[in-house]
């Protein structure tokens, strides 16, 4: 007979220990777009010059292309969050509990959790970029003259397309401005949210409560740093070139520098109010939904 070692509990196995951030993290992530991707069609519409209002905008779509065109890109979104939200949320678990453990397990100071922020937004947003081109380019598509259309069928469409007339660093276009905006929006998001956690925790506030209100500041944080780069990003992934060949913005800072003497720096917050509204609730939800998992795992044994 075989003597078997007990068996050990799943909570203590290496390889879940090292997996279960990043699954958690995409899961959550995953479960937020299913949630908000009609939210995300609408803003880039704004973004991209549409008009009438975001409920305007919505009723538009439905009219003219029926409900599902809300849910256009959805393939690219849950690839993006696969991909991105995986490794940004995994990445912050395991630098909290490194840093933690740096300081004796005593609480992180204010700085090394947007230190974590940042880097985990930086690194993550590299793994998302080729997602999260094809989501904009596939959700911009439709509001280009009809000749220029690009017409994806899907998500593996609009990458092998990108690689086939840009080869493949066509897939990381504005990866730098992705990362950038990427490091303001999970340094707001992540540390914000910590941060109010502990403060309700002091204030006895724990549980569902502390996790709603932790992740509502939190979706304000996230949108208040990220929106400038965000709309930078949607100028650069979505300009065509210009007759003579040349592209209209050089880059990032030339981007910055022509939006900046156009309309100065409330310019970079043009859209906002549903800026806002697409980006707190997918920040909460995601959050809601990490907490939910963790506490069910956890429950389980896991």
């Amino acid at each position: 007979h075989l003597h078997l070692p007990p068996a050990m509990s799943l909570k203590d196995n290496a390889t879940w220990k090292a997996v279960k951030p990043f699954m958690n993290g995409g899961l959550s992530g995953m479960g937020a777009t299913c949630i908000i991707q009609p939210l995300d069609i609408v803003k880039v519409r704004l973004q991209l010059g549409a008009t009438g209002g975001p409920l305007g905008v919505a009723a538009g779509i439905i009219k003219n292309d029926g409900f599902g065109a809300l849910y256009t890109g959805l393939s690219a979104g849950l690839l993006r969050q696969a991909t991105y939200t995986t490794a940004r949320l995994g990445i912050h678990a395991k630098l909290v509990d490194y840093l933690k453990e740096m300081n004796k397990g005593a609480p992180l100071p204010l700085a090394q959790k947007a230190g974590a922020g940042l880097a985990a937004g930086g690194l993550g947003a590299i793994f998302g970029s080729p997602a999260d081109l094809s989501l904009i380019r596939m959700q911009a598509d439709k509001t280009l003259p009809v000749a220029e259309r690009r017409n994806y069928t899907g998500v593996v469409h609009a990458l092998s397309d990108t690689v086939k007339k840009e080869g493949i660093g066509g897939l990381f276009t504005g990866a730098g401005t992705t990362s950038i905006r990427a490091m303001a929006l999970n340094m707001g998001m992540l540390a914000s949210n910590d941060q109010a956690k502990e403060m309700m925790k002091e204030n006895g506030i724990t549980g569902f409560t502390a996790t709603l209100g932790a992740s509502s500041i939190a979706g304000f944080f996230a949108s208040f740093f990220s929106l400038p780069f965000d709309y930078v990003k949607t100028q650069l992934q979505k300009q065509k070139p210009l007759p003579d060949g040349t592209l209209p913005f050089k880059g990032f800072g030339d981007c910055c520098a022509k939006t900046m003497a156009a309309g100065g720096p409330l310019k970079f917050y043009t859209g906002f109010p549903t800026y806002y509204v697409r980006i707190a609730p997918h920040a909460m939800f995601t959050l809601i939904l990490l907490d939910q998992i963790n506490s069910i795992q956890k429950s389980a044994g896991m």
